[in-house]
């Protein structure tokens, strides 16, 4: 996860997920740049916290995915958004061949998101899976699990575009993905991330990472 001012929800995420995924051995890694609580009490849910000054969604995450250190990688949103329900499927899927596992919001249904989200969830869907050869339902999801290799045979650049990068970079690698759907939930605290210039942003990269050259 990536943390910033979640004082009111990170204890209710952390919570859930360790009652959903107790017979696993978990480690929860968190980059956080709060000015809030939010970091002493992941700590005291014996979280890994690592402080970073404020850079951007993609960055602090990108910091955590790393840091991790499990053979199953979850990704997930500190909003309590996302169900932890959904993590023992993602889990078995993984188990039975699947290199990424992403939830999807929109497979099956859509609750608890603005319909300007909606929209432009749908639209960047569907160009990621024209674009790069995927079927794809919900590219900007914040819940994904990854194989560990995954996370690090990958070059990971973007920054508000990550949740999508996440998404069509493995998928342009040939990894094998699955989507499960979930029911979204509403969040707890406030957005952060402005529609338009987040939008923006998303669809640049997009559109970069499939027809611009790496830089060297």
């Amino acid at each position: 996860m990536a943390t910033m001012n979640e004082a009111e929800s990170i204890s209710k995420v952390i919570k859930e997920f360790k009652g959903v995924l107790g017979a696993y051995p978990l480690e929860f890694v968190i980059t956080d740049s709060s000015t809030d609580g939010t970091p002493k009490i992941a700590e005291s849910l014996g979280a890994r916290v690592i402080r970073q000054k404020p850079s951007g969604y993609g960055v602090a995450l990108k910091e955590s995915l790393l840091a991790a250190r499990g053979d199953i990688i979850i990704t997930t949103d500190c909003d309590c958004t996302y169900p932890a329900s959904a993590a023992p499927e993602m889990i078995r899927l993984i188990n039975e061949g699947y290199d990424v596992v992403s939830a999807s919001r929109l497979k099956g249904g859509v609750r608890n998101m603005k319909p300007l989200n909606e929209a432009g969830n749908r639209m960047f869907s569907a160009l990621v899976s024209l674009l790069y050869g995927c079927t794809c339902t919900d590219a900007t999801s914040g819940m994904r699990a990854f194989r560990r290799h995954v996370i690090r045979s990958i070059e990971w650049t973007e920054n508000t575009g990550l949740s999508l990068e996440l998404f069509f970079k493995p998928a342009a690698a040939g990894y094998r993905i699955a989507e499960v759907p979930i029911e979204y939930r509403e969040r707890i605290g406030v957005v952060k991330l402005n529609p338009f210039t987040g939008g923006f942003d998303m669809m640049k990269t997009i559109i970069k990472c499939r027809f611009m050259r790496p830089r060297k």
